[in-house]
């Protein structure tokens, strides 16, 4: 194969009987993605190691039914909104008013609440373009969703190319006809070894991020903003994970503040696997990054060949807006108005090293 190949297949139905969208991007050299439009989700991703043998290197299923349930899935590979992370108490105040949300981790919400954005089936439309092949996702979230005021027309775009390197990036759009607070992510499970049996404890992390937001039990900042010496998150020089969970009983599910300017694409991590040679480099127009070591997978649920979904099998590396920023004036602002378009864009680079 020398050129790029989109199949697009009926993978499932919805319990009403919609169709769901299975979308297969292959390039040459051994890349590989697959995407659905139930939940706008990265289902499967192949990426070649040292020796030029594709592996599979996040977490997911072969077939659509446990992605309805968060117990089967809990966001694998989906895009998450309207907002991402936690909201304290599952309320906010915008210009005065009080929006309700509807809560889901415990008093809080989570993710964009019981049917945030990866519980709908989106618009899918997939196209090759400049040498890569993409899809690009639409749905309209409307007012009162989940207790979020205003109308959010948002757009989702997957593209892989494998020149110069191999590389999926993932663009977000999103209008407003009210005032809002938006926050996309992707929340990808990352494992580079292709290994079904492999935890996630031997690969090394890489973060530029100086600071991070300590939190409250149930995940929710203090507000404060601490420096990362000393404590399990500073991954300022590569650090195997092992080695940071060894530290922080429990696992990790913390947000860290990156340098450079929001807005202006810049890296947000490195991810190495030594074994396999893989490494991906994340880069992202996002003020933060969640990292997430898989705490609350139990091992019930077995994906692609064969992996079991087990405690510490993967890591997210969640680009984003800090968690709980519309009750934390102090952090970068995620309100979005009539007029205005939200963007962002995550860029992930693949090498063989």
């Amino acid at each position: 194969m020398t050129t790029p190949e989109i199949h697009t297949r009926t993978w499932g139905h919805l319990p009403g009987g919609q169709p769901i969208t299975q979308f297969t991007l292959t390039l040459p050299g051994g890349v590989q993605a697959r995407l659905t439009d139930l939940g706008a989700t990265l289902t499967s991703l192949h990426v070649p190691d040292r020796n030029g043998r594709p592996g599979e290197v996040v977490l997911g299923f072969d077939h659509p039914e446990p992605y309805l349930s968060r117990e089967t899935s809990p966001f694998l590979g989906s895009t998450v909104g309207r907002f991402a992370n936690r909201i304290a108490q599952a309320r906010y105040t915008l210009d005065g008013q009080e929006v309700h949300l509807t809560p889901n981790d415990g008093p809080h919400a989570l993710h964009g609440g019981p049917r945030g954005f990866d519980q709908h089936l989106w618009h899918g439309h997939a196209e090759v373009v400049d040498g890569g092949a993409q899809v690009t996702f639409t749905r309209v979230s409307p007012h009162g969703e989940e207790g979020h005021p205003g109308t959010l027309h948002v757009q989702v775009t997957y593209r892989l190319t494998a020149e110069p390197d191999r590389t999926l990036s993932i663009d977000y759009h999103a209008t407003t006809d009210a005032p809002t607070h938006v926050n996309l992510t992707n929340h990808t499970y990352w494992n580079l070894s292709a290994d079904p049996h492999e935890l996630i404890h031997a690969h090394v992390l890489t973060l530029p991020a100086d600071t991070f937001t300590p939190i409250h039990a149930g995940g929710i900042p203090t507000g404060a903003v601490q420096d990362v010496t000393g404590t399990p998150f500073d991954f300022r020089t590569p650090r195997p994970l092992g080695d940071a969970l060894a530290e922080q009983p429990g696992g990790i599910d913390h947000n860290v503040m990156l340098r450079g300017e929001p807005g202006t694409l810049q890296p947000a991590a490195t991810l190495h696997h030594p074994a396999s040679g893989r490494t991906l480099h994340i880069h992202t127009t996002e003020p933060a990054l969640q990292v997430y070591t898989g705490n609350f997978l139990d091992g019930q649920q077995t994906g692609h060949a064969g992996r079991v979904h087990a405690y510490q099998a993967s890591v997210c590396l969640e680009t984003q807006h800090a968690p709980d920023s519309p009750n934390q004036p102090q952090f970068p602002s995620t309100r979005l108005n009539p007029g205005q378009t939200f963007t962002s864009r995550t860029v992930h680079v693949f090498r063989s090293e």
